[in-house]
Protein backbone atom coordinates (compact mmCIF):
# COMPACT_ATOMS: atom_id res chain seq x y z
CA UNK A 1 0.00 0.00 0.00
CA UNK A 2 1.34 3.45 -1.25
CA UNK A 3 1.57 5.85 1.86
CA UNK A 4 -0.60 8.28 0.42
CA UNK A 5 -3.50 5.79 0.28
CA UNK A 6 -2.35 4.40 3.64
CA UNK A 7 -2.47 7.73 5.44
CA UNK A 8 -5.81 8.75 5.42
CA UNK A 9 -6.36 5.04 7.13
CA UNK A 10 -3.67 6.05 9.71
CA UNK A 11 -4.88 9.88 10.95
CA UNK A 12 -8.39 7.82 11.33
CA UNK A 13 -6.22 5.15 14.09
CA UNK A 14 -4.51 7.96 15.68
CA UNK A 15 -7.93 9.86 16.06
CA UNK A 16 -9.44 6.56 17.13
CA UNK A 17 -6.90 5.49 19.88
CA UNK A 18 -6.10 9.62 20.71
CA UNK A 19 -2.03 8.56 19.59
CA UNK A 20 -0.20 11.45 18.50
CA UNK A 21 1.31 11.43 15.09
CA UNK A 22 4.81 12.81 16.45
CA UNK A 23 5.51 10.16 18.93
CA UNK A 24 5.17 7.74 15.82
CA UNK A 25 7.40 9.81 13.71
CA UNK A 26 9.72 10.51 16.82
CA UNK A 27 10.51 6.79 17.05
CA UNK A 28 10.81 6.52 13.28
CA UNK A 29 13.78 8.74 13.60
CA UNK A 30 15.28 6.76 16.04
CA UNK A 31 15.09 3.93 13.78
CA UNK A 32 17.25 5.79 11.32
CA UNK A 33 19.36 7.20 13.92
CA UNK A 34 20.72 3.34 15.46
CA UNK A 35 20.51 1.87 11.94
CA UNK A 36 23.56 1.11 11.31
CA UNK A 37 24.86 -0.42 7.34
CA UNK A 38 22.63 -1.37 4.70
CA UNK A 39 19.04 -3.51 6.05
CA UNK A 40 17.29 -6.61 4.32
CA UNK A 41 16.62 -5.66 0.93
CA UNK A 42 12.88 -6.52 1.15
CA UNK A 43 12.69 -5.47 -2.58
CA UNK A 44 14.49 -8.71 -4.08
CA UNK A 45 12.30 -10.88 -1.64
CA UNK A 46 10.01 -12.14 -4.23
CA UNK A 47 6.72 -14.27 -2.55
CA UNK A 48 5.79 -14.96 -6.37
CA UNK A 49 3.32 -17.84 -6.47
CA UNK A 50 3.60 -18.68 -2.48
CA UNK A 51 1.27 -19.90 -0.31
CA UNK A 52 1.90 -17.70 2.43
CA UNK A 53 1.10 -18.22 6.25
CA UNK A 54 0.61 -14.82 8.46
CA UNK A 55 0.70 -16.81 12.15
CA UNK A 56 -0.94 -14.64 14.83
CA UNK A 57 0.28 -14.84 18.33
CA UNK A 58 -3.53 -16.13 19.52
CA UNK A 59 -3.97 -19.28 21.87
CA UNK A 60 -5.55 -21.72 19.30
CA UNK A 61 -2.08 -21.67 16.93
CA UNK A 62 -0.83 -24.65 19.13
CA UNK A 63 -3.77 -26.83 18.26
CA UNK A 64 -2.76 -29.16 15.46
CA UNK A 65 -5.37 -27.84 12.95
CA UNK A 66 -3.49 -24.25 12.91
CA UNK A 67 0.02 -26.15 12.90
CA UNK A 68 -1.03 -27.76 9.88
CA UNK A 69 -2.31 -24.88 8.07
CA UNK A 70 1.28 -23.27 8.88
CA UNK A 71 2.69 -26.19 7.51
CA UNK A 72 1.25 -26.12 4.43
CA UNK A 73 2.98 -22.82 3.47
CA UNK A 74 5.63 -22.09 1.37
CA UNK A 75 6.37 -19.53 3.53
CA UNK A 76 5.91 -18.30 6.87
CA UNK A 77 5.60 -14.84 8.77
CA UNK A 78 5.44 -14.98 12.10
CA UNK A 79 3.94 -11.84 14.45
CA UNK A 80 5.55 -11.40 17.61
CA UNK A 81 5.13 -14.27 20.16
CA UNK A 82 3.75 -16.62 17.05
CA UNK A 83 7.58 -17.25 16.49
CA UNK A 84 7.99 -18.87 19.46
CA UNK A 85 5.05 -21.28 19.12
CA UNK A 86 5.61 -22.37 15.90
CA UNK A 87 9.60 -23.03 16.43
CA UNK A 88 8.14 -24.82 19.03
CA UNK A 89 6.65 -26.96 17.14
CA UNK A 90 9.12 -27.66 14.58
CA UNK A 91 8.16 -25.21 11.97
CA UNK A 92 10.79 -22.76 10.07
CA UNK A 93 9.80 -19.10 10.29
CA UNK A 94 10.77 -17.38 7.43
CA UNK A 95 10.05 -13.62 8.64
CA UNK A 96 9.13 -12.30 11.92
CA UNK A 97 7.01 -8.89 12.10
CA UNK A 98 7.29 -7.33 15.50
CA UNK A 99 7.16 -4.35 17.72
CA UNK A 100 9.19 -6.17 20.29
CA UNK A 101 7.48 -5.42 23.24
CA UNK A 102 6.82 -8.74 24.39
CA UNK A 103 9.96 -11.09 22.90
CA UNK A 104 12.40 -9.30 22.01
CA UNK A 105 15.10 -11.86 22.63
CA UNK A 106 13.48 -14.55 20.13
CA UNK A 107 13.97 -11.37 17.15
CA UNK A 108 17.64 -10.95 18.31
CA UNK A 109 18.28 -15.07 17.95
CA UNK A 110 16.68 -14.82 14.13
CA UNK A 111 18.35 -11.93 12.97
CA UNK A 112 21.80 -13.78 14.18
CA UNK A 113 20.21 -16.92 11.84
CA UNK A 114 19.77 -15.25 8.81
CA UNK A 115 16.05 -14.43 9.29
CA UNK A 116 14.24 -11.05 8.46
CA UNK A 117 12.61 -9.53 11.03
CA UNK A 118 10.46 -6.40 10.72
CA UNK A 119 11.08 -4.14 13.36
CA UNK A 120 8.40 -1.54 13.90
CA UNK A 121 8.93 1.74 15.82
CA UNK A 122 5.80 3.36 16.98
CA UNK A 123 5.17 5.70 19.91
CA UNK A 124 5.40 3.90 22.92
CA UNK A 125 8.18 1.46 22.17
CA UNK A 126 11.20 4.04 21.63
CA UNK A 127 13.12 2.63 24.56
CA UNK A 128 12.76 -1.41 23.57
CA UNK A 129 14.02 -0.16 19.90
CA UNK A 130 17.21 1.54 21.34
CA UNK A 131 18.10 -1.16 23.74
CA UNK A 132 17.35 -3.90 21.21
CA UNK A 133 17.79 -2.79 17.83
CA UNK A 134 21.77 -2.39 18.33
CA UNK A 135 21.79 -6.43 19.37
CA UNK A 136 20.09 -7.48 15.95
CA UNK A 137 21.73 -8.04 12.78
CA UNK A 138 20.93 -5.09 10.84
CA UNK A 139 21.78 -6.76 7.32
CA UNK A 140 18.00 -8.50 7.91
CA UNK A 141 16.24 -6.16 9.93
CA UNK A 142 13.52 -4.49 8.02
CA UNK A 143 12.41 -1.13 9.62
CA UNK A 144 8.97 0.04 9.69
CA UNK A 145 6.74 2.93 10.60
CA UNK A 146 3.40 4.07 10.79
CA UNK A 147 4.02 7.47 9.71
CA UNK A 148 5.41 8.62 6.61
CA UNK A 149 8.83 6.30 5.49
CA UNK A 150 11.97 7.91 5.46
CA UNK A 151 15.56 6.97 4.90
CA UNK A 152 15.01 3.16 4.50
CA UNK A 153 12.00 2.85 7.00
CA UNK A 154 10.02 1.44 5.21
CA UNK A 155 5.32 1.86 5.41
CA UNK A 156 3.67 -1.20 3.57
CA UNK A 157 0.66 -0.40 5.41
CA UNK A 158 -1.35 -2.30 8.81
CA UNK A 159 -1.44 -1.52 12.66
CA UNK A 160 -0.95 -4.40 14.70
CA UNK A 161 1.92 -7.11 13.98
CA UNK A 162 -0.40 -9.51 12.63
CA UNK A 163 -1.70 -7.22 9.80
CA UNK A 164 0.93 -5.41 9.26
CA UNK A 165 2.61 -9.23 8.48
CA UNK A 166 -0.18 -9.35 6.01
CA UNK A 167 0.20 -5.94 4.14
CA UNK A 168 4.39 -7.07 3.86
CA UNK A 169 3.59 -10.70 2.48
CA UNK A 170 1.33 -8.58 -0.72
CA UNK A 171 3.71 -6.23 -0.96
CA UNK A 172 6.21 -8.99 -1.61
CA UNK A 173 3.81 -10.27 -4.53
CA UNK A 174 2.43 -13.42 -2.28
CA UNK A 175 -0.18 -15.78 -4.02
CA UNK A 176 -2.11 -16.53 -1.44
CA UNK A 177 -2.16 -16.04 2.19
CA UNK A 178 -3.55 -17.54 5.13
CA UNK A 179 -3.72 -17.05 8.79
CA UNK A 180 -3.08 -19.87 11.40
CA UNK A 181 -3.55 -18.49 14.55
CA UNK A 182 -5.78 -16.02 14.83
CA UNK A 183 -8.10 -15.07 17.49
CA UNK A 184 -10.67 -12.24 17.20
CA UNK A 185 -12.77 -13.58 19.91
CA UNK A 186 -10.12 -14.24 22.61
CA UNK A 187 -11.98 -13.31 25.87
CA UNK A 188 -8.66 -13.22 27.57
CA UNK A 189 -7.22 -9.71 25.99
CA UNK A 190 -8.00 -6.04 27.24
CA UNK A 191 -10.56 -3.72 26.03
CA UNK A 192 -7.49 -1.84 24.11
CA UNK A 193 -6.05 -4.92 22.82
CA UNK A 194 -9.81 -5.93 21.37
CA UNK A 195 -10.29 -2.27 19.87
CA UNK A 196 -6.78 -2.97 17.92
CA UNK A 197 -8.21 -6.27 16.68
CA UNK A 198 -10.86 -5.09 15.61
CA UNK A 199 -8.51 -2.69 13.70
CA UNK A 200 -7.16 -5.35 12.26
CA UNK A 201 -9.77 -7.17 10.88
CA UNK A 202 -11.11 -3.93 9.15
CA UNK A 203 -7.67 -3.90 7.93
CA UNK A 204 -7.47 -7.26 6.84
CA UNK A 205 -11.11 -6.74 5.00
CA UNK A 206 -9.59 -3.58 3.35
CA UNK A 207 -6.52 -5.78 1.76
CA UNK A 208 -8.68 -9.10 1.18
CA UNK A 209 -10.85 -6.45 -1.45
CA UNK A 210 -7.40 -4.90 -3.14
CA UNK A 211 -6.49 -8.38 -3.49
CA UNK A 212 -9.79 -9.87 -4.43
CA UNK A 213 -9.36 -12.70 -2.24
CA UNK A 214 -11.50 -14.00 0.50
CA UNK A 215 -9.52 -15.11 3.97
CA UNK A 216 -11.07 -17.94 5.35
CA UNK A 217 -10.18 -15.82 8.93
CA UNK A 218 -13.20 -13.57 8.22
CA UNK A 219 -15.84 -15.62 7.38
CA UNK A 220 -17.60 -15.81 10.50
CA UNK A 221 -17.04 -12.21 10.95
CA UNK A 222 -17.09 -10.62 7.09
CA UNK A 223 -20.39 -8.95 7.04
CA UNK A 224 -19.86 -7.01 10.66
CA UNK A 225 -16.86 -6.02 9.95
CA UNK A 226 -17.37 -1.74 9.86
CA UNK A 227 -15.54 -0.51 6.99
CA UNK A 228 -12.64 1.33 6.94
CA UNK A 229 -13.12 5.31 7.28
CA UNK A 230 -10.25 7.31 5.82
CA UNK A 231 -10.41 10.63 7.80
CA UNK A 232 -8.84 13.18 5.12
Amino acid sequence: MKFSEWEPIYESILSDFGYPRSGDESARDVLVELLDGPTFAVDDWSLAGHRVAIAGGGPSLTSEDELSLARSAETVIAASTAADDLMAAGIAVDCMVTDIDKNPETAQMLTERGVPVAVHAHGDNTDLIREYLPTYEHSVVIPTTQAEPKEGVRNFGGFTDGDRAAFLADYCGAAELVFPGWDFADPAVSAEKRRKLDWAARLLRELERQRDERFAVLDDRRDNISPVRRRE
